[in-house]
């Protein structure tokens, strides 16, 4: 563990939306750490046909009470970057396709590509 980069946790959850994760930085010997800021952590999912989606988004935030009102907006800027990811997956995973006889796969034409003496 990296010493200097410890944290206390504490979450707090509403049991409907999701959670507030407020990270509080401490020393070494388990007291605060006045010279490093807190962090605020929203977590919260979404139902998809898939099942469950879980979102984490860190929150621009001084005090829990502004925390939880910029909770909702950080939630939906975290679902539209995970759909976006999803979708750079889809096309990757699309693209890496390999269809019989295409040029360049395994099973396409005999010899193709090979050189005898």
């Amino acid at each position: 563990m990296e010493a200097e980069n410890l944290y206390r946790e504490e979450t707090y959850t509403d049991r409907r939306v999701g959670s507030l994760q407020i990270l509080t930085p401490v020393n070494s010997d388990g007291t605060d750490d006045s010279t490093r800021q807190q962090l605020y952590v929203g977590q919260t999912q979404i139902l998809t046909p898939a099942g469950a989606l879980p979102l984490s988004f860190e929150l621009e935030a001084t005090t829990m009470k502004e925390a939880i009102e910029k909770f909702g907006e950080g939630a939906k800027v975290a679902l539209s970057e995970a759909m976006q990811r999803l979708e750079e997956m889809r096309r990757e995973a699309s693209s890496s396709i390999i269809v019989p006889g295409s040029e360049g796969s395994p099973g396409g034409t005999a010899g193709q590509g090979m050189q005898f003496p």
